[in-house]
């Protein structure tokens, strides 16, 4: 493929399905698909009035709104690099990934502008582009090899990376996720997303119109109201990763939804725990897939009935199942980590110190894992977070999946507390704990062997989450050692500063 008919694409999304609704967001009214067709393409006209060059980095700060939606089929329409940037991202965030990406322009709201301004960047905000006509012609198709979009690694193991796909690159997973999904939806079958737009959020977006089914975008994870979605019985799909089936079971768990298809999970492992959650809300319709930042959804696939099949067993195997390739996937187990290699892998990632290619078109994870006996990927941790301790090497998640679901406690995390007498040693960091509930731990994990338990115990008032919700091990550690300080040796014990 030697060009990209964005353009062409969306004009004929507008044609076929007209003033049937696109979006409808929680912030910002419904979006047609003629509205949607002709508020980006009037957007793609004002880059290209500031000569934005195709590749070119644009950046969109945005919460979840109707606005974000046609600001991203905008950007792309024009050629230049689709750059999402989450809400909450700090001043000093924004910096940084400015510096990675190189842009200049950033698409944001009023009350963004001064920061923006301060930081040397141009904002341009969106009900400053004119409307539109719906008779406008397309735009030309863009070349595949330029750079499509730049996304940004979570930084828990350092400074955030850029990840640059280029829009060749782009299609192809758009096509691939679109082949994958496990039905077709129809003319106005309803997605609910509740996740930020600028993460995985937009993907399930892009692939769910092509069909012409609308996607209700919430501006958050508001129990209350996704209870008043789901009663309405029009919700036809939900996209749920861990965390936001763990804040859905603690709300409104006692009850049943009917009518929903499919619920979308990934992003980080399900629990046997969790998956038990949500087939009490939802029935047996959880589907699991694999994704990084480095590499668009789908790497690999976990059908609903697969996932069913997998959690029924007794005891349910350690590690958490991701299915199987997709199509056109490559993965090879190195050492234990796992390796990939696709099309729809990012072109390069980018560091303070300039690009970093793939090593011979193959791309290390820094995930864990083993193909099990029926070809399927099994995840079993992360090589940064696998704790050195005493000479042993020991797999963090191994212990949390033992300590899902403590009575008298939130989620629990694993982590290595730097030490000079064991290397590291092993700490259990709860959140919303309970008096005792150390003890729960200790009988949790007490079958492990003693390298494998935790030493130390300790309680914080809630867990540090990146913007993908996931747990942020370093900054548990710097969270605990802000709060105690270590007194080392063979009974190692934490002690509160003074």
């Amino acid at each position: 493929m030697n060009a990209v008919p964005w353009s062409a694409q969306l004009r004929g999304l507008a044609a076929r399905f007209g003033d049937a609704s696109a979006v409808t967001a929680q912030h910002g009214g419904t979006l047609s698909f003629n509205a949607l067709s002709d508020r980006a393409h009037a957007l793609a006209e004002v880059l290209a009035a500031r000569g934005i060059a195709k590749g070119t980095s644009v950046a969109i700060l945005l919460p979840n709104c109707a606005e974000s939606v046609w600001c991203a089929y905008g950007v792309r329409l024009a050629g230049a690099a689709d750059t999402p940037l989450g809400w909450g991202a700090t001043s000093e965030e924004i910096a940084w990934a400015a510096q990675l990406a190189g842009f200049g322009i950033v698409i944001t709201t009023a009350d963004r502008v001064s920061a923006m301004l301060a930081l040397g960047l141009q904002p341009l905000l969106p009900d400053t582009i004119p409307a539109g006509s719906p008779g406008e012609a397309a735009r030309d198709a863009v070349p595949a090899d330029a750079t499509g979009r730049i996304l940004f690694t979570s930084g828990t193991t350092g400074k955030p990376k850029g990840v640059r796909y280029s829009h060749g690159r782009r299609w192809a997973a758009e096509q691939l996720l679109r082949a994958t999904l496990p039905f077709t939806p129809a003319r106005g079958s309803r997605l609910l997303l509740v996740t930020p737009f600028a993460h995985g959020a937009s993907l399930m977006t892009f692939a769910w119109c092509e069909y012409g089914g609308e996607v209700l975008l919430e501006g958050g994870v508001d129990p209350a109201r996704v209870r008043t979605l789901l009663e309405s019985g029009g919700i036809t799909a939900l996209f749920a990763p861990p965390t936001v089936i763990a804040k859905l079971a603690s709300s409104l768990g006692e009850e049943r939804f009917h009518g929903v298809h499919c619920v979308f999970t990934g992003t980080q492992p399900l629990s046997p725990g969790l998956y038990a959650k949500a087939t009490a809300m939802f029935g047996p319709v959880v589907r699991i897939t694999y994704g990084k930042t480095e590499c668009f959804n789908p790497i690999t696939v976990l059908e609903a009935a697969d996932t069913q099949s997998w959690f029924a067993q007794q005891p349910v195997p350690p590690g958490a199942c991701v299915g199987w390739p997709a199509p056109g996937v490559e993965i090879d187990i190195r050492d234990g980590q796992v390796w990939l290699r696709t099309r729809h892998m990012c072109d390069e990632m980018v560091g303070p110190d300039g690009p970093i290619q793939h090593e011979d078109g193959w791309h290390a994870t820094g995930d864990l894992g083993c193909i099990d006996a029926r070809g399927r990927l099994v995840l079993l941790g992360r090589v940064a977070d696998v704790i050195k301790t005493g000479g042993y090497r020991v797999n963090p998640d191994e212990i949390e999946a033992l300590l899902a679901g403590l009575p008298d406690c939130g989620t629990v995390c694993v982590a290595g507390l730097p030490s000079e007498y064991w290397g590291e040693i092993i700490m259990a960091v709860a959140e919303y704990a309970e008096p005792g509930w150390e003890n729960a731990v200790r009988a949790r994990v007490a079958a492990l062997s003693k390298h494998k338990q935790p030493r130390l115990f300790v309680a914080l008032p809630a867990l540090p989450r990146n913007a993908q919700g996931k747990i942020n091990r370093r900054e548990v550690v710097r969270h605990v050692l802000a709060g105690n300080r270590l007194d080392d040796g063979a009974h190692p014990a934490l002690l509160s500063n003074p």
